[in-house]
């Protein structure tokens, strides 16, 4: 006589997979549902199991009304931000070229609330190579921001043109642009933000709005160069 196989228990996965897969069980039990008692996850008394998915679903729409309040709060400062960096862009527009790189570093210190901005240019005209934000500008910092392909954001780590700001020592975090006349040529620029909360500039933040900025500022500030060769 053949002695039968001990029975596998079974366990609650396969009370999960035989239950998804069907889906008419509760059809053909339908009393089932209304003896099902499951525990409240913030009060922990019983209830019933439609009350739970009730609340349940009530959990879920509030995460929902989380991610759209979050949505709209993204899209809301987008627009403030796209609002400014029209504004400036326009004042750049209409401002005098010797005025151009004063103006610049005004208007995004002011519009953009950015504590300490410092701006260095080279290889310009003659008269403009005269000016303060033409000097003291090493070959070290050119190749730097030559090198830069996107803007540097984060602490400030000894950069020789943090000593471009007025306060050198307030800089704990910084974005670092590089100003080219078109996308591909060499830098002729170099725009320094700065701000003493560690966390204004950071390596997680995005940096579109940096990107276009020193754009719009590299296309702007490009009239005061040296003819190209």
């Amino acid at each position: 006589m053949t002695t039968p196989e001990p029975m596998t228990p079974i366990t609650e996965d396969d009370i999960a997979d035989y239950l998804v897969n069907t889906p008419d069980f509760f059809e053909r039990h339908a009393s089932l549902l209304a003896t099902v008692q499951l525990t409240h996850p913030q009060s922990h008394r019983t209830v019933g199991l439609q009350e739970r998915q009730a609340q349940m679903l009530r959990d879920k729409i509030k995460g929902l009304e989380h991610r759209i309040m979050d949505m709209i709060r993204h899209g809301n400062e987008n627009m403030i931000l796209t609002d400014k960096l029209h504004r400036w862009s326009c004042e750049l527009l209409v401002t005098p070229h010797d005025q151009l790189a004063g103006s610049a570093v005004d208007n995004i210190r002011e519009l953009f609330q950015v504590p300490q901005v410092a701006l260095r240019l080279w290889s310009l005209q003659g008269e403009h190579a005269q000016a303060a934000y033409a000097q003291g500008v090493t070959e070290a910092a050119q190749v730097l921001a030559t090198s830069l392909d996107r803007p540097y954001v984060g602490p400030n780590s000894g950069y020789e043109a943090v000593q471009w700001l007025d306060a050198p020592a307030q800089a704990a975090s910084l974005a670092l642009l590089a100003l080219r006349a078109a996308p591909g040529q060499p830098a002729f620029g170099l725009l320094v933000l700065a701000s003493p909360d560690a966390q204004r500039f950071n390596s997680q933040m995005g940096t579109d709005l940096l990107e276009r900025l020193a754009e719009l500022a590299g296309a702007a500030l490009s009239v005061l160069q040296k003819p190209l060769a």
